[in-house]
């Protein structure tokens, strides 16, 4: 039995690097930003608490689009995103949640730290 190869023959299909490189420019552009608001704005211009804020909607707005388009999440069914982001969603608050309560639990002992830590000064005193 004889075997027959097929070869095409014609051009090769040039690559699409204008999807790259719009993607190296949108990156380029948020990090930028985070570098000026970060590095560049004084604090008098705009305070440390906004500053932070739009620093990490940047980033976060950064991974996204980083998720999007090199792990290709953007070209996807919208039924797969969300059984993707609304679970990760769930464990930020998560994470969020601990902290938040972490703070108050170390808030709601520290009267009881004072209170030992003047008992062991009193009992020093008396000896």
């Amino acid at each position: 039995m004889a075997h027959t190869q097929h070869i095409q023959t014609g051009e090769i299909a040039k690559p699409n690097t204008a999807a790259i490189w719009r993607t190296f420019y949108i990156l380029l552009a948020i990090t930028a930003a985070e570098f000026i608001i970060a590095l560049a704005i004084p604090d008098s211009v705009i305070s440390h608490g906004p500053k932070v804020f739009l620093y990490i909607i940047m980033t976060l707005a950064k991974a996204a689009y980083i998720v999007a388009e090199f792990m290709h999440l953007g070209h996807e069914v919208r039924f797969l995103i969300y059984a993707i982001i609304l679970p990760m969603m769930f464990i930020a608050w998560l994470l969020l949640a601990m902290f938040w309560e972490s703070a108050s639990v170390y808030k709601s002992n520290e009267p009881n730290k004072k209170n030992k830590t003047s008992m062991v000064i009193y009992i020093n005193q008396q000896v």
